[in-house]
């Protein structure tokens, strides 16, 4: 077993490079592989084999609690800054709303997929403590509505145990690429589906002109000084949110003891949730201007990095223990998806919208910029604007949705 962090550190930043150089080979054979397993998947499972198999111990290294500590938040802090809102208002309010229903229909299908899986099979959901199942789904939340930055921040507001969070993982990936694959498969008969849903395309070629605009406008070629700038920004707010964390949770823990029930006493809830308003306030400031020198690739780095520190800590072999939690995934993003198709029958919305609207939410910008450039290429971006709203209302609509979780277990009486 190797127990060097400098070690293992090394190992996880060559497995993440010969999975990104193997998944940008033109090669017949590296594309057809890479499209029936995504790179996410694989830097998630290949830590998690050599956890599984005693290679390296997740469970005793220091990596994971380093990386959330400091990675976590100035992540957050990149993706939010670029929050484009004159871009975002051109798009209208359909998409708006594809994605805003998303995100409802994931916080409604999560307590109702834990509800009637645990009123057919009580076993699946029970548990006492960390192993309580909902604490597990308050990350697949957070990763549905926002990303894995998200689900990294609910994972430590919440505490679920490394057994149940392992399975949840499997849960939250296969059943997300799933859904990514019936929505891509979708992008190839769109024209039949907007003719089912009634919908105008139109404003999809107005969008695409105007971004192709921008961008040309706007990308440029980052200099030494943006990099520190970017780090000055990420790790600056990192600090100034550990600070107030530190004022605000004792404050709350003294004086308002009842509030441990909302995890609203939980020092990382505070961390994670002040670096995303401090990237949300940056983005109406000159500091915006990072994003077009790639703040969000950094933090893109950052979330990779912070994701095989995850996967380093899985035990493979515990995501057979309790199969009937994929049926909770599948009935999870089953409710998502007809909430979806409902809301954009009934408005009309385009299939490019709830599409990309959906992946913002259950994928993040990677999957829903690939789900939006399956339309056309130049419409990438669109995907990766909407997540960015995504990633800002993530841990927000990920803690709401465990709370209701929480509260659809304790009144069921799934704990044992």
């Amino acid at each position: 077993m190797i127990k060097n962090d400098a070690v293992v550190l090394g190992i996880l930043m060559l497995i993440l490079g010969a999975v990104f150089l193997t998944a940008s080979l033109e090669s017949r054979g590296w594309k057809r592989f890479y499209s029936i397993i995504p790179p996410l998947l694989l830097c998630y499972f290949i830590p998690g084999l050599l956890n599984s198999f005693g290679i390296v111990d997740g469970a005793g290294s220091q990596l994971y609690p380093v990386v959330s500590k400091y990675f976590l938040p100035a992540c957050l802090v990149y993706f939010t800054l670029g929050m484009d809102w004159k871009s975002l208002a051109k798009l209208g309010p359909k998409a708006l709303i594809a994605m805003l229903t998303g995100t409802v229909g994931i916080m409604l299908g999560g307590p109702l997929a834990l509800w009637i899986v645990g009123s057919i099979s009580p076993a699946t959901v029970a548990g006492q403590g960390n192993n309580e199942v909902w604490r597990g789904l308050a990350t697949i939340a957070g990763s549905w509505i926002g990303g894995g930055a998200n689900q990294t921040a609910l994972r430590e507001v919440f505490q679920p145990s490394d057994m149940l969070f392992s399975q949840m993982v499997a849960v939250d990936v296969l059943v997300a690429e799933l859904w990514m694959a019936l929505l891509i498969y979708g992008a190839g008969i769109s024209a039949r589906v907007d003719r089912f849903l009634g919908a105008d395309s139109s404003i999809v070629e107005d969008v695409k002109l105007h971004l192709d605009t921008e961008n040309q406008l706007n990308e440029r070629v980052p200099k030494f000084a943006d990099y520190i700038m970017m780090a000055a920004v990420g790790f600056g707010a990192t600090g100034i949110s550990h600070a107030l964390a530190e004022l605000i949770t004792p404050f709350l823990a003294t004086n308002y003891p009842e509030l441990e029930k909302y995890s609203l006493t939980s020092n990382f809830f505070w961390v994670i949730s002040i670096a995303t308003l401090i990237g949300i306030a940056l983005s109406v400031t000159p500091a915006r201007r990072l994003q077009h020198a790639g703040a969000s690739k950094l933090g893109s780095v950052f979330l990779y990095v912070l994701i095989a520190t995850i996967g380093m800590q899985m035990d493979l072999g515990a995501v057979a223990d309790n199969p009937g939690l994929f049926a909770i995934g599948l009935i999870w993003i089953s409710i998502h998806g007809i909430i979806l198709v409902l809301v954009c029958k009934w408005l009309k919305i385009p299939f490019f919208f709830l599409a990309v609207g959906s992946q913002a939410n259950v994928g993040g910008s990677a999957s829903a910029s690939v789900v939006a450039a399956a339309f056309h290429p130049s419409l990438a971006p669109v995907g990766v604007l909407l997540a960015i709203l995504g990633y800002a209302v993530g841990t927000y609509g990920g803690y709401l949705t465990a709370l209701l979780m929480q509260m659809v277990s304790n009144t069921a009486g799934f704990q044992m």
